[in-house]
């Protein structure tokens, strides 16, 4: 019964947060970071649990994946140009998975993170359908792994821009290179507000990256970990 009102609460959270950063352009008035912080105050104004918001709201979870088809868009009109940087894409993309997946794990291993929460945060800087697969794959909690995908967007949506300022990025592409492989769909939602070509480099970065540490993170897990 109560579906319809948190998918409005949800919605609106999030249209309302766009249009502050639409009008204020700060990116730390960014949807992505705002309408949750809303939904939790709504949630525990009223007390109300989390499994039952989620029950109600389900439905835009499950619209995720279809969603990414979209991004299909951009990359059929600039293919041309995708093409003849494919290499330096591929390239770039795979240092940077790997560096994230080792980076990560070097981190748990730093502070004695519990084995059973290492396979959790592998995959944090992929898309979060997939982060959540590849998390559940290995043994990790997909709920936790969804929290650090979420904070690693935020946080490439917030500094991705300043690392392009302080290293005098130019090129469009070394941009979408930056943001998705980084960032994710949050990284390639910030590429588009860049420029069109950032936001299909940024695409194929996104998945690449994701194909890249679903491949690798097993690997990782099984000769490092066990």
């Amino acid at each position: 019964m109560l579906t319809p009102l948190f998918l409005l609460l949800t919605i609106s959270a999030y249209w309302g947060a766009k249009w502050c950063y639409q009008k204020t352009k700060k990116s730390y008035l960014t949807p992505l970071l705002i309408a949750p912080l809303v939904i939790i105050a709504v949630l525990f104004l009223f007390q109300i649990e989390y499994t039952t918001y989620h029950q109600g709201a389900q439905w835009l979870t499950k619209i995720l994946q279809p969603a990414t088809v979209a991004l299909a868009i951009p990359l059929y009109r600039y293919f041309p140009i995708l093409k003849k940087h494919l290499p330096a894409i591929v390239l770039s993309v795979s240092l940077g998975s790997i560096l994230s997946i080792f980076v990560s794990f070097s981190m748990a291993s730093l502070v004695h993170l519990n084995k059973t929460l290492i396979p959790s945060i592998l995959p944090y800087s992929i898309t979060t359908p997939i982060a959540m697969s590849a998390s559940e794959k290995l043994g990790g909690v997909p709920a936790i792994t969804a929290v650090f995908v979420i904070m690693t967007g935020i946080f490439g949506m917030i500094f991705g821009p300043w690392v392009i300022r302080l290293f005098r990025l130019r090129s469009d592409i070394a941009k979408g290179i930056l943001l998705g492989t980084s960032s994710h769909g949050s990284g390639t939602a910030k590429a588009l507000e860049l420029s069109p070509i950032s936001g299909a480099v940024s695409s194929v970065c996104m998945v690449l990256a994701a194909l890249l540490t679903f491949w690798l993170s097993p690997w990782v897990y099984l000769n490092l970990v066990n």
